[in-house]
């Protein structure tokens, strides 16, 4: 079978999607990648907040659309339902979804879907084989689970933002959603392993993704440390430095530009040779990984003058390389985006929007031998499925035109004027 006609992994499941933003839509939006039919409930009256971020289309023909960049990169490839979550007959709605789903994935407040009537306990009764994803700020219980918190946040109470900027400077703040984008990974992982689950066993069961928790996960070495030596180990800012003292961390090329460099501790030997530095191999001060922590600083000294003696980095990085030494150059994203390897693997994913014209989307972050990626992805605008979907639920073409009328229901008015 051609690889591209195959059916997805996913196929004939049904995903309820009731989140915005980036950590719950990057979940459901990897299960709509999989082959999932994602039925993207948006909240009236504007739908997803993230429809308001990104680019818009710059023709005035579409200055009230609901469409933009950001909100295509998170939700494309889902079919959007826009309802009034508040409203009886809305949160009635969604439990006649739910009812014929087998997943369902939310990011409201912890205590907002028990509140409406549509909690895990609730929906199980109607549904004992739906499998229900809570993705949240810091869990449905615990001391922090009603604090309001975004990506930045969880990112400072689990430990992370403390170690990043210089050690006598600010702390820093990682401008890039890693903990958003890593939750929302995290739970369509767990999103999987709990469809395996239900077709052993025939179990549903109740998932929670946290950011707090995700970006505990991260801390890869020193949790152990910390609970073994307690205040007498402090994780502190290291800068542009790894504390390991590989070398790690980022160099000084010169001329304004930087290379990322990371050895590890058996590759010194491999350093010295490249440097051309013999008599380093055996120096006290760099004779173990220890011994080249302790003198982090001086051993980037010495590798940022030698990186510094190249006409480019280019040439520094060919010469690292040829001793099998782990570099990069420290890129743009604009020279990221036109990397030949990233082009030519669909990592920079080219999409078009009617609205919006022509631009690139992240790839899909894993790939799959039995089935390749769409090669074109549609985003919904706000509301376009209601009826498609709402009748695939039983509901006449006069209970539609009900729920307009009492709005209920909602769409962007460009879709059906006469539903304004």
């Amino acid at each position: 079978m051609n690889m591209s006609l195959a059916p997805k992994m996913l196929t004939g499941y049904r995903v309820l999607d009731i989140t915005q933003f980036v950590a719950g839509p990057t979940c459901t939006r990897l299960l709509a990648e999989a082959g999932a039919d994602v039925i993207k409930i948006e909240l009236a009256p504007t739908g997803d907040r993230s429809r308001f971020q990104g680019l818009k289309p710059r023709s005035p023909e579409y200055k009230h659309t609901s469409q933009s960049t950001y909100f295509f990169q998170q939700n494309h490839s889902k079919r959007s339902l826009a309802l009034d979550f508040k409203h009886p007959k809305g949160q009635e709605l969604l439990r006649k979804l739910a009812a014929k789903c087998d997943v369902l994935v939310e990011n409201f407040t912890p205590g907002v879907m028990s509140r409406a009537g549509l909690g895990y306990e609730d929906l199980r009764k109607i549904n004992p084989k739906l499998i229900m994803c809570s993705i949240s700020f810091a869990g449905q219980s615990g001391p922090l689970s009603d604090k309001p918190g975004y990506d930045y946040i969880a990112q400072a109470l689990a430990g992370i933002t403390g170690v990043i900027g210089e050690p006598d400077g600010r702390l820093a703040q990682v401008p890039v959603a890693i903990g958003d984008a890593s939750t929302g990974v995290a739970a369509a992982m767990a999103v999987g392993f709990a469809l395996l689950h239900r077709e052993r066993t025939g179990e549903g069961q109740f998932i929670e993704a946290t950011l707090v928790d995700t970006y505990f996960h991260m801390h890869e070495a020193n949790v152990p440390k910390v609970a073994i030596r307690g205040d007498a180990f402090v994780p502190t800012r290291e800068g542009s430095l790894h504390p390991n003292g590989g070398p790690a961390g980022v160099f000084d090329c010169g001329r304004g530009e930087f290379i990322v460099i990371c050895a590890l501790a058996h590759q010194w030997p491999q350093v010295v040779k490249a440097l051309g530095m013999p008599e380093l191999e055996n120096d006290p001060r760099f004779a173990s990984a220890r011994a080249r922590s302790d003198n982090n600083r001086l051993v980037a000294d010495i590798l940022e003058g030698w990186l510094k003696t190249f006409p480019s980095r280019d040439a520094a990085i060919a010469a690292l390389e040829k001793e099998r030494i782990p570099c990069a150059p420290v890129l743009t994203l604009n020279e990221a985006m036109a990397q030949p390897h990233l082009v030519e693997r669909g990592t920079v994913r080219q999409v078009s929007d009617p609205q919006i014209g022509p631009f690139a989307i992240p790839g899909n972050p894993v790939r799959f031998s039995a089935w390749s990626d769409q090669s074109v992805l549609k985003a919904d605008l706000l509301g376009e499925h209601n009826q498609q979907i709402l009748q695939e639920f039983g509901l006449s073409n006069d209970d539609i035109a009900q729920l307009y009328s009492e709005k209920v229901i909602i769409q962007d008015p460009s879709l059906n004027p006469g539903n304004k």
